[in-house]
Formats: structure tokens, sequence, C-alpha cells
């Protein structure tokens, strides 16, 4: 089965100023999507989601890495990353996760980026030109504020009610003025490890 891609879209966004200061280095936010047919709309509740998962998963994993190395020129540039879905209302939440938490997906950005950490995600619902939202954070350091970014954007034409929109979403550089440390710090204040940063 080949992933039914009916359109793909990508968004570069670069801010040059942020709180009326001109960033020292632009933040740039890169995001790549895929418009796909959901393959589980309209067969009712569907026990076992592995086989189209294999079939499509890996293919959009690797058509969205290549739109963002493309992008920004190398996995090295790519400092933080994510990955979102939405699904078309005749869709389930379950649908949208089905072909982005899975390693046949996440892997192909990981090894192109020489990523450590998980991908930061949202999968909603929602109908054309819903909001789509992709978390970032440091590919290798999950505590690294600076690097803990959302992508917004829209695809006015989707999903259409059988449909999913699967994104992937990079950035180079962190907020231009983050001010705000890292999680080590509140942890080594609170006398707390990172294992177990609410001492519960």
């Amino acid at each position: 089965m080949a992933a039914p891609v009916r359109k793909t879209f990508l968004q570069i966004e670069t801010t040059h100023v942020e709180g009326g200061k001109e960033a020292a280095t632009p933040l740039k936010l890169i995001a790549a999507l895929a418009v796909v047919k959901n393959p589980w709309a309209g067969r009712g509740f569907v026990e076992d989601l592995k086989p189209e998962i294999h079939a499509i998963a890996p293919i959009l994993g690797e058509l969205l890495t290549k739109m963002i190395i493309d992008t920004v020129g190398s996995g090295e540039a790519v400092e933080a990353y994510g990955k979102s879905a939405v699904v078309g209302l005749d869709g389930e939440i379950e649908h949208g996760s089905a072909l982005i938490h899975t390693l046949r997906f996440g892997n192909h950005y990981r090894t192109a980026v020489g990523a450590k950490s998980y991908l930061a995600f949202c999968n909603t619902r929602g109908p054309a030109n819903a909001p789509i939202m992709i978390p970032l954070m440091d590919k290798n350091d999950e505590g690294r504020r600076s690097h803990y970014l959302t992508i917004q954007c829209a695809i006015p034409d989707a999903p259409a009610a059988d449909e999913i929109v699967v994104a992937l979403g990079a950035s180079i550089g962190g907020r231009p003025h983050h001010r705000i440390g890292d999680r080590y710090q509140d942890l080594k204040e609170l006398g707390h490890d990172a294992a177990n940063p609410a001492a519960v």
C-alpha cells in the first residue's frame, strides 16, 4: 500500500525581532506536512491498525524528513524537533496517533538529525483549516527550555473528514531572548533529581 498523499505543505518562519529587540541570531522554524487519506475512515471500528501503520508510516517519515533536511541543509542544523497529527472528523484520534507514534515514522527523523530525545508531539481532531500545533524541544536535551517552542500553521482545505494531516517540525535556534534558565536549575534549587522532578 502506497501512502495516499494528496498534498504536501511547507512553512518557513523566521523571527528577526522579538519583544521589540533584534535577535542576535534569527530563529527559524520549519514545518513539513503531508495530507493523507485516512486508511481506516469509513470502516467502522478497526481493531488491528498494524498493517496500515507498517505500510504508510515509514513512507511519511521518509517524505517529511526529506522535506525538513532539504530545507535546512543538514541534519546537524536542526536543534529542536517535534511531530503532530490532525485527524479529520470521520476518524479517531487513534488513527493519527497510529501514524506518528511508531518508530517506523519517527526514527527516520531521529537518524537524520542525530537525535537522542523523544519527539515532542500533539495529536488532535478537527475540520479543514484546523489549527496544527507542532511542539518542539531540543533534540538531545529535554531540559533545555530555550528550545521549548511551538510551530502553528493550518491548511485551508485539510484535513477533509476522511483525511489525516501528519507533520514534522524543526527549529534552527531557540527563542531569541530566552531568559528563564533550564530545568536543571530548578532541580538543584529544589533538591530534586531529573528522574523524579516532583519528588513523589
